[in-house]
């Protein structure tokens, strides 16, 4: 039988004409017989042509394998941008972190960092470390910003004031009354005396400067009310102690004052020698990585407290030290907002980065000053530990807190920068 082409669907003839293309290209059959279908081949793609792609849907591997390599591309692409961000936290919060990680060591590891230990952390970080600070310090600043800071008579009048009169009158003397009043049982006589003799005590020699370098405070300020402030509580401090406890103190002062000199004068001086030298450019060009030298060195000295700390202990029960470590943080947090508000204040007409560094300097206590005072003053008495216990915790509170708050006090500082 014939049959010819118009009684075949064309579907049908489609398929039998792709077989044959089939059958020919895989055994070199060749067909030499049946219907010509060329013309209808070429007639169904000139309509594929002008129809479009056929639109299937997507099998279930082909979706999977797009998915897959959609989320490698991704992950690609997040990696390097995850990274960034991170360094940009790190490098944003490089001192926070930093603290963290001293204070975990300190607990894990107190016999390295105490004083006398295998590393000497007294002699390398609390001795020349400071002595570096205090040399970049001298380094960094110009003669006019020190001079004009060394004139500011009513800022410097004013942190003084604030450190040595209302420190004592509006926080040591209220806390240490109304404990003795309302809290009887909270903590004993003699630690109650110890906060008042911290109060009484000046301001941080080289931590008051480091965390206003930090911040972006105004460092001669913070430098020139340091020296101020220790060299008038050889004076102060015995005779504030004496007004309210009633202890009469001989102390060495000549050799008190030629010590704060060697600590804190002759560095700033060697640096300021330095600044007619090629240093000036040296320290100009790297200035953020001089400033890290110092928040590694701060690192250090609340590494080398928290270690002498965990190590020596306090001398005190359970109770008495769970009330100190509430007590010093909020007496601390208290002092910090009373002397900003004060700082800030419209008619002292104080620029941010002075009120962050007379603010600093106001609200801080000295461990380094304190505990040789308190040793001396009352050597042989059976409450020394007591007395010295607030100043102790103290110390490393004001580190802690102090760190957080650096980016706080930045971003103020930088606020005022960006408005002009």
């Amino acid at each position: 039988r014939q049959v010819t082409t118009m009684m075949l669907p064309r579907r049908v003839l489609l398929l039998s004409a792709l077989l044959c293309e089939v059958l020919c290209s895989s055994s070199a059959f060749t067909v030499r017989s049946g219907p010509d279908v060329s013309p209808l081949l070429s007639s169904e793609r000139h309509h594929r042509k002008h129809r479009g792609p056929t639109h299937r849907p997507p099998d279930s591997n082909s979706l999977a394998l797009s998915m897959a390599s959609g989320g490698a591309a991704a992950s690609s692409n997040d990696g390097p941008l995850r990274l960034e961000k991170f360094r940009a936290f790190t490098s944003k919060n490089f001192f926070l972190l930093g603290m963290m990680v001293v204070v975990a060591l300190a607990r894990a590891f107190p016999q390295l960092g105490k004083n006398g230990g295998v590393l000497r952390p007294e002699l390398f970080i609390g001795k020349y470390g400071v002595t570096g600070i205090f040399l970049l310090s001298g380094l960094s600043l110009e003669l006019s910003e020190l001079s004009q800071s060394i004139r500011n008579f009513k800022l410097n009048g004013l942190t003084q004031f604030a450190n040595f009169v209302l420190w004592p009158l509006l926080l040591g003397l209220p806390l240490t009354k109304s404990l003795e009043t309302f809290l009887p049982g909270l903590l004993p006589k003699p630690l109650l005396d110890g906060i008042l003799i911290m109060a009484c005590l000046p301001t941080t020699v080289n931590m008051c400067v480091i965390l206003a370098s930090a911040a972006g405070g105004n460092v001669a300020t913070a430098l020139v009310n340091a020296v101020i402030g220790n060299i008038a509580g050889i004076f102060l401090t015995p005779a504030l102690l004496l007004r309210f406890l009633g202890t009469s103190i001989d102390l060495p002062f000549v050799q008190m004052i030629v010590k704060l000199c060697n600590k804190v004068l002759v560095p700033v001086a060697i640096g300021q020698g330095l600044r007619a030298t090629p240093m000036k450019e040296v320290y100009s060009n790297n200035s953020k990585k001089f400033k890290r030298v110092q928040e590694y060195i701060l690192l250090g000295i609340v590494w080398n407290a928290f270690c002498n700390a965990f190590t020596k202990g306090m001398g005190l029960g359970l109770k008495q030290s769970a009330g100190l470590l509430v007590l010093m943080p909020i007496l601390h947090l208290t002092s910090i907002a009373g002397m900003f508000s004060l700082f800030t204040s419209k008619p002292l007409g104080c620029t941010r980065d002075e009120a962050v560094a007379a603010t600093l300097c106001a609200s801080h206590k000295t461990l380094a000053f304190g505990l040789p005072l308190i040793s001396t003053i009352f050597q042989g008495n059976e409450n020394l530990a007591a007395y010295s216990a607030p100043i102790m915790i103290m110390h490393p509170t004001q580190l802690v807190l102090g760190s957080i708050l650096v980016s706080k006090f930045k971003r103020y500082i930088e606020s005022d920068d960006k408005k002009e």
